[in-house]
């Protein structure tokens, strides 16, 4: 595993669960609005911010009883060639396992979830399929992959929720319908007004939109998938 960092406490990244947060480093996607691009691209990498796997599970067996779980995102947690070792560890552990991913890797996700390996799934939807490839900085953008992966999370029976980061330069109502057409009938879908962290990949060209664009998104939103909701609403 390459762990590029670690948040040794979260009551949010799990929902309703205390854990820590795992950020593992390489991404398969350039979503020119990401806002960790430390975690994406190759040049930004640090020798000093990598972290030791055994000192990570030294950490973790230090938070036996005080932490129910972990939260492992990135960059594309999936992109980890030895993600299923270190997810068994963790699980034989006593620690529950929340998973991110980008939705690319179906395959890897069907063993993970056959294996009980995860107990809480969060997927980002980037965009409708016309936008998807602007959205994640690839030209040929995996969308036969991404839809798999929705079926494999509607079909697999454990909680999980899908969610966008919403741009204003690259989402409009359009867009919402139709990735309410992709994700129709989920439990939990979540919009997420963008922040920019000062880390962009490309810096200057993305803003959030207005708090009445984003209830008018919700409402496109909510034509498919009742429940959906913008995240941090009460």
């Amino acid at each position: 595993m390459i762990i590029a960092g670690l948040q040794r406490l979260t009551l949010l990244d799990f929902p309703e669960h205390v854990a820590c947060t795992v950020f593992t480093w390489g991404c398969n996607f350039r979503c020119p609005f990401c806002h960790n691009s430390a975690l994406v691209l190759p040049d930004k990498i640090k020798g000093e911010d990598m972290m030791d796997t055994e000192e990570f599970f030294a950490f973790l067996d230090k938070r036996r009883g005080r932490l129910d779980g972990v939260a492992i995102t990135g960059g594309e947690p999936l992109i980890q060639q030895d993600i299923k070792e270190f997810m068994r560890r963790i699980r034989s552990m006593g620690f529950l396992v929340k998973l991110d991913t980008n939705g690319s890797f179906p395959d890897r996700l069907r063993e993970i979830l056959d294996e009980g390996l995860a107990d809480y799934v969060a997927m980002d939807i980037k965009s409708d399929p016309d936008g998807y490839s602007t959205a994640i900085g690839v030209a040929d953008a995996p969308t036969d992959k991404i839809l798999q992966s929705i079926r494999i999370l509607k079909e697999s029976g454990i909680p999980f929720e899908f969610r966008t980061t919403v741009i204003d330069e690259l989402h409009d109502e359009n867009t919402f319908e139709g990735i309410g057409k992709l994700i129709e009938g989920a439990d939990r879908y979540y919009l997420q007004m963008f922040e920019d962290s000062g880390e962009l990949i490309e810096e200057g060209r993305f803003h959030a939109p207005s708090e009445e664009k984003m209830q008018r998104l919700l409402a496109v939103a909510r034509k498919w998938i009742p429940n959906a909701q913008i995240r941090g609403d009460k």
